[in-house]
């Protein structure tokens, strides 16, 4: 029988990610959406993950269900995350199917910082992380009512096919060459990064083997450490330097200007409140998964940001390189 994936919010990075790596191992996948998609290697299903008869309806047969969705554009968090969670439950329970969630950072408070493995409490210090942490509480009922669940943590995403995220609405700007480079983090103040490669790779493993894992099974990705808050940073410059004979200049980001404008812009409210990720060092240990896997995928950093940037449209065509 072919195995078959329901994706939720696979129009985004890392579920559009996951989707395509599970499909690559012969996975077959539904993917629920608020919009038609004309992509033919998905079945794509109108509707919203909101709506509990669709969850359930693009859910059956499946024996895998990934929630990687949220509301767009951070909005009315406190009111949707968690229904749009329960929906996502109730699909898993009837089709007796492992439940997969990336996870985050913001579950933590600087009571387990800097150096978190999985068994740390879970004291959040901002909103969207007390919510975040109301989910896998919620998760881990599922897990012993009898379901089984797999959370991969790592830090902040950037890849390839992904707009929504630190790098490429803070760093740079999508779609332009890059000339200079604004920097969110304090000076040697390290910070965790995930390639959505690397991540989508991490759980379709996990996948795989998902009969022997512990019916809970919440794993931490050391990822990219970025320990002075400068690498990723001179990664970019490297790569603009490679295609473009230059190098980029850094500057500060403007989180005078973010403040400014927080009031009036969502989204602009909810990064404010991550502020404090990149004010002091934030890192996850991988022993967990190195005990499940024995190693982690990892693509070097540099060929990570040179497949990002060039997703992005911030490169210009390889056929001007030497």
């Amino acid at each position: 029988m072919t195995s078959k994936a329901l994706i939720l919010g696979a129009t985004g990075g890392i579920g559009g990610e996951t989707a395509r790596q599970l499909q690559q191992t012969g996975w077959q996948i539904n993917a629920l959406t608020r919009r038609a998609q004309n992509r033919s290697e998905i079945n794509w299903i109108v509707g919203d993950a909101l709506d509990p008869k669709a969850v359930s309806c693009a859910a059956q047969d499946c024996q895998l269900v990934v929630h990687a969705v949220n509301p767009p554009g951070y909005r009315d968090w406190d009111k949707l995350v968690l229904p749009m969670l329960e929906n996502t439950l109730a699909a898993a329970r009837q089709t007796s199917a492992t439940l997969v969630l990336p996870g985050t950072l913001y579950n933590y408070g600087a009571d387990v910082f800097p150096l978190i493995d999985e068994a740390a409490p879970q004291h959040p210090a901002t909103r969207k992380g007390q919510i975040r942490v109301k989910m896998e509480q919620r998760l881990r009922r599922f897990a012993e009512e009898g379901g089984r669940v797999i959370i991969v943590r790592t830090g902040d995403y950037f890849g390839p096919h992904a707009g929504n995220n630190w790098l490429a609405q803070g760093f740079i700007k999508p779609g332009r060459a890059i000339t200079s480079i604004a920097n969110p983090a304090r000076v040697n103040i390290g910070h965790q990064w995930g390639y959505l490669p690397d991540v989508a790779a991490t759980i379709t493993a996990l996948v795989a083997m998902r009969e022997r894992l512990l019916p809970f099974e919440n794993v931490h990705m050391a990822g990219h450490w970025d320990d002075d808050g400068r690498q990723m940073v001179t990664a970019i410059c490297r790569v603009v330097a490679k295609y473009q004979q230059r190098t980029p200049k850094e500057r500060a980001f403007p989180w005078w200007l973010m403040r400014l404008l927080a009031p009036f812009q969502t989204t602009l409210k909810e990064l404010l409140e991550m502020q404090y990720l990149w004010q002091q060092p934030v890192q996850l240990s991988n022993a967990r998964l190195l005990t499940i896997l024995g190693t982690e995928p990892h693509t070097p950093l540099e060929h990570a940001v040179e497949q990002t940037l060039l997703s992005l449209g911030c490169l210009p065509s390889t056929s001007h390189l030497n």
